[in-house]
């Protein structure tokens, strides 16, 4: 059971879910085309350069670091977009990130005062950045890696705004 589920108030509904953009698996990415790159061009090297005394060839060495760089980049990305939620229900913001070390964010809508924004150029192209919420009381919390943050902050202040319809209706 996720931690938004297991959070969840007396009638509150769940109205957006997301988990952290896809990039953040990019280094790990980056590290195995490199592994790939150096596996290709290795053998075309002059027989004996980049050799070490033992027979092991320098460019299968440097693959093999690679490699490792490449398995444990992909092994923090993975525990990192498994244990991050990001969501939005009819009452509240909810926000995790981490496993061992947690960062949380519960905000009543109420309490919101402003969702800033923040988006690099390839996060404008691939549809990811960061967000800030501004809560009352001057509590400002970032939170990176939200896919189409633009449309969580819409969402976000579509609930605010039905917050506040249902408090005037009732009066």
């Amino acid at each position: 059971m996720s931690y938004i589920d297991k959070t969840l108030m007396a009638n509150e509904k769940i109205i957006y879910r997301t988990r952290p953009h896809w990039i953040i698996f990019s280094p790990a990415a980056g590290w195995a085309i490199l592994t790939l790159a150096i596996l290709m061009i290795g053998p075309f090297t002059k027989p004996g350069q980049w050799s070490f005394g033992t027979g092991h060839k320098f460019y299968s060495v440097l693959a093999t670091i690679t490699l490792v760089l490449a398995i444990i980049n992909a092994l923090i990305a993975y525990i990192e977009y498994i244990s991050s939620e990001f969501g939005i229900t009819n009452k509240r913001v909810l926000i995790k990130v981490g496993l061992i070390r947690r960062d949380s964010l519960e905000i009543m809508l109420r309490k919101i005062e402003s969702i800033q924004v923040m988006q690099s150029i390839p996060g404008r192209i691939l549809d990811y950045g960061m967000i800030i919420i501004a809560g009352t009381g001057g509590s400002k919390d970032r939170f990176k890696f939200i896919p189409s943050p633009l449309n969580f902050r819409k969402t976000t202040q579509e609930q605010i705004e039905q917050r506040i319809r249902e408090i005037h209706d009732r009066d």
